[in-house]
């Protein structure tokens, strides 16, 4: 919440250039954090990961339609934003366990926030992608 605009979230509260450079909101950590988890895959291994530490090969077998490729692709960008701890243990052969990091958990609570707010509205929302749009009403 901003200070001066108790009720106004700090998304909507914050100053922004007008019109807002390409490059500005390229570079904003907001947008990058929602193209991470707004990728097709990144929330459920989130999800998953969020339950308990997985191994490659489980998680693998949980996600229906994701190929090894897109998998591997997947933890490593959350291992490269620290969000996701792999963690190789020594055995023969070697088994590698995947976990949130605390940054990770962090994120579970709005995301939470987020998917509590798309299944509260869901119906509204389909209902207002369904109904007709003013170029159809003006083509009739």
């Amino acid at each position: 919440m901003s200070g001066t605009h108790a009720d106004v979230p700090t998304l909507v509260s914050t100053p922004l250039p007008g019109p807002v450079p390409s490059d500005e909101y390229d570079r904003c950590p907001v947008t990058d954090v929602i193209r991470r988890v707004g990728d097709k895959w990144t929330l459920l291994v989130l999800v998953l990961l969020g339950r308990r530490a997985h191994r490659y090969n489980e998680l693998h077998r949980e996600i229906d339609g994701i190929s090894q490729r897109m998998l591997t692709r997947t933890l490593r960008a959350l291992e490269d934003d620290l969000l996701v701890c792999r963690e190789v243990f020594p055995t023969v052969p070697p088994s590698v366990e995947y976990s949130l990091t605390p940054l990770g958990r962090s994120l579970l609570e709005p995301l939470s926030a987020l998917a509590d707010w798309a299944v509260e509205n869901e119906t509204e929302i389909a209902a207002a992608r369904h109904r007709p749009t003013l170029e159809t009403k003006n083509a009739r």
